[in-house]
Parts: C-alpha cells; sequence; structure tokens
C-alpha cells in the first residue's frame, strides 16, 4: 500500500531530515539573504540525484522529479526565510546568529519539503508525472512566491495544482488541520502622517495639534469595522506604531502612525482603506491639520480551492487518521502562497506543533516545537503529491 511505502520511507529519513533542520536553525538568514540556506537545499538536492535549478528570483531553488512515465505536474513549496528576533530559548542547536531566528517553522517547512523530496525520489519509478520542489526566499517581507512565478517555475512543464503546509502553534501536534476557501488574510500595511503646528503645550489653541488628530482617527478607525462593513465579514484593523515629539510640554509638528489591514476578500481590502481616507479627511479638515497616507500592499488573501483541500484531506487521513484530520479556523496571519493559489488550484494546510491543552506563540523568541512534526509535514506532503497525480 502507498501510504505505508510513504510511513517506511519517511522513518527512513527522518534522521537526516532532523540533522538538516538543525543546521537550518543554528544558521538562520533573513529575507533575500538565504544564500547559505539556497545552497544547503542544492546540494541535498544534488546529494540524491535530484534536477535543481538555483538562483531564481534571488536565492530561490527549483527541485524536479519526473516519474516513470508522463502525466500531471504538481508544486509543493516551503519557504526558507527567518525573522529578526534574537532567540531567548535554550536547545542545543540554538541560533547562532545574534538577532536572527527561525521563529516560524520555515526551517521546519524546508527540512520537511526535502524530507518529502527524498521520499519521492525513491518513488519515482512507481508514479507518472512530474512533482516541483519550490524553496522559496522572502515569504515574511516582499513576497518571493510572487517572484518565483514570475521567474516561470509554474511552466515546462505546466503546474496543475500545488500544495504547501505550514507548521502551527494553533493547532495540536500529530493533527492535520485545513479549510475550503478563505484560510489566511491579506496582510496589507499602512503608513499615516499627521502634520500640524506644534507650539507650546500650555497654549494648545494656538496650535494643530498632530497628537490629537492621531487619537481621534485610531477611535474612528474601529468604527469601520464595527459599523461601517458587514459583521459576517472578518477583518481587523490594527494601529501598531505611533511616534512623535521629543518632550512632555511641546506639541510636535508631526505624528506617525504606522499599523495593518487584514481581509480575507479583494471587495473589502479595497473599502477599508477608503473608509481611512474618509476618516483622516474629516479628522484633519475640523482641526485645521493635514495627513499623508500610504497604502502598501502585501500578499493577497490566501484562498484554498475545494477539490485541492478535499485530496490534502484524504492523503492526511492515510497518514495520521481521520480523526487526527480537522477544521482550520480563519487565521489573520497572511502567507505568500496565496500567490500560487491565484494560478492553479491549491491547498494549504496546518501541520500541528502545539502541545496538548496549550498553544505555541509565532514570531516569539522563545518559539520552538517538537521534530516529530517532520514525520507529519514530509508524509502528507507527499501522499498529497502522488494522489494528485493518480487522480
Amino acid at each position: 500500500m502507498l501510504s505505508e511505502k510513504i510511513k517506511r520511507l519517511t522513518e527512513k529519513y527522518y534522521p537526516r531530515g532532523v540533522e538538516i533542520r538543525r543546521r537550518l536553525h543554528q544558521y538562520p538568514e533573513l529575507s533575500e539573504q538565504e544564500v547559505e540556506t539556497a545552497a544547503l537545499v542544492a546540494d541535498v538536492l544534488s546529494e540524491f540525484g535530484i534536477e535543481a535549478v538555483c538562483g531564481i528570483a534571488g536565492n530561490g531553488v527549483l527541485g524536479t522529479i519526473r516519474g516513470a512515465k508522463p502525466g500531471k505536474t504538481v508544486l509543493l513549496r516551503a519557504d526558507m526565510d527567518a525573522l529578526s528576533i534574537d532567540e531567548a530559548g535554550d536547545m542545543p542547536f540554538k541560533s547562532k546568529r545574534p538577532g536572527v531566528m527561525h521563529a516560524c517553522g520555515h526551517d521546519g517547512h524546508t527540512a520537511g519539503l526535502l524530507m518529502a523530496a527524498m521520499i519521492l525520489n525513491e518513488l519515482k519509478d512507481e508514479f507518472s508525472g512530474t512533482v516541483k520542489l519550490a524553496f522559496q526566499p522572502a515569504e515574511e517581507t516582499v513576497g518571493g512566491a510572487e517572484r518565483m512565478i514570475e521567474a516561470g517555475i509554474l511552466e515546462n512543464p505546466r503546474v496543475d495544482a500545488a500544495f504547501a503546509c505550514h507548521l502551527w502553534g494553533q493547532v495540536e501536534e500529530g493533527k492535520v488541520f485545513l479549510r475550503d476557501g478563505a484560510l489566511m488574510a491579506s496582510p496589507d500595511e499602512f503608513t499615516v502622517t499627521f502634520s500640524g503646528s506644534g507650539g507650546h503645550g500650555a497654549a494648545p489653541h494656538l496650535t494643530s495639534d498632530p497628537v490629537l488628530n492621531a487619537a481621534q482617527a485610531i477611535v474612528q478607525f474601529q468604527s469601520i469595522i464595527s459599523r461601517r462593513k458587514n459583521p459576517l465579514e472578518p477583518a481587523a484593523l490594527s494601529v501598531c506604531i505611533l511616534r512623535g515629539g521629543n518632550t512632555h510640554n511641546v506639541i510636535p509638528e508631526s505624528v506617525e502612525m504606522l499599523g495593518t489591514i487584514r481581509t480575507f476578500s479583494e471587495e473589502l481590502r479595497n473599502f477599508i482603506p477608503q473608509e481611512m481616507e474618509k476618516v483622516l479627511n474629516g479628522v484633519t479638515l475640523a482641526s485645521g491639520g493635514n495627513y499623508s497616507f500610504e497604502l502598501t500592499k502585501r500578499f493577497p488573501p490566501l484562498i484554498n480551492d475545494a477539490g485541492a483541500s478535499a485530496i490534502v484531506r484524504k492523503a492526511a487521513a492515510k497518514i495520521v487518521g481521520v480523526d487526527s484530520v480537522g477544521e482550520a479556523e480563519p487565521s489573520m496571519g497572511g502567507d505568500d502562497f496565496s500567490y500560487f493559489a491565484q494560478k492553479v488550484p491549491s491547498a494549504y494546510f496546518f501541520v500541528g506543533i502545539a502541545p496538548k491543552s496549550s498553544q505555541t506563540a509565532h514570531h516569539s523568541p522563545f518559539f520552538k516545537w517538537d521534530e516529530s512534526a517532520l514525520r507529519i509535514s514530509s508524509a502528507c506532503l507527499c501522499q498529497t503529491a502522488l494522489d494528485f497525480l493518480y487522480s
């Protein structure tokens, strides 16, 4: 039975996967700096005789495994970049690079996909079609997925479906969760600069106070979420940075506000910034101040294809059992795998890393997970790819 072969090969390659994961964790690299990581990926692929193309969209690597006969083409993806966080946990393979850490599991994603590559390569004489393995840079920042797509990785041969997983701290260890439709939000960013005429804090009537304007805008922004959009459509609008002024008794000339907008649809993604402009215009018009508004659109919402999700559910059930496959809650986090999902039928799933009765916080200096999750992620990716090729 195919699933039993996959499980057996997972055990065979698990020690190597752990070794790779620990190496990556000790030597993390930030977005667009994944030079050593990409070199390690290429070396491992080469070691197993897997065709690899390097330097795609910067540091991207594309591996290709061709089956015994022609057929469909499936793409599996892993992100490689780390975060600007100083690791605070204590483990034997702690980051050796101050201020840089794999605090979101991308070291596990890369190691897990390399394990899947080893397994699929050993099974290549038993399937028809092609498996592409995309090791992607810059997920945390500029959206390396879009750049790799623009570089042509979905062509020659044309990819028919794409799949990826995320080690997920809100799902219990040993479980696989996913959902049809919207799974992750668009993580857009905004910067607002309020300007006015500053002055002495004892004479506020002689100023146009940008601090007050910023405060009023923050409060009114929340009415966009609570009163101006359909309450059945989830969204988040968060002001995360507010800075201005230098001392306790001087009203400043300007105040800067930075934040994020999270949505699951393009309609709402466009609507909220339009409403923010109305708020900003009204607040500053009333006070005599001015503002500038800059919106940075990042990744689109990640929307799972129902047919692709069904393949993952059945594949995951063969690996972890039907009772361990569940329905994921939508996350306001973002992931640039959404670019793949816009181009081909795709599904993204969560592999649990949360100890029982608790959760594991991503982007934390104490982030850690049990490496047994590599068994599940690699086996599920293999089973999903082969089930798609056989479908």
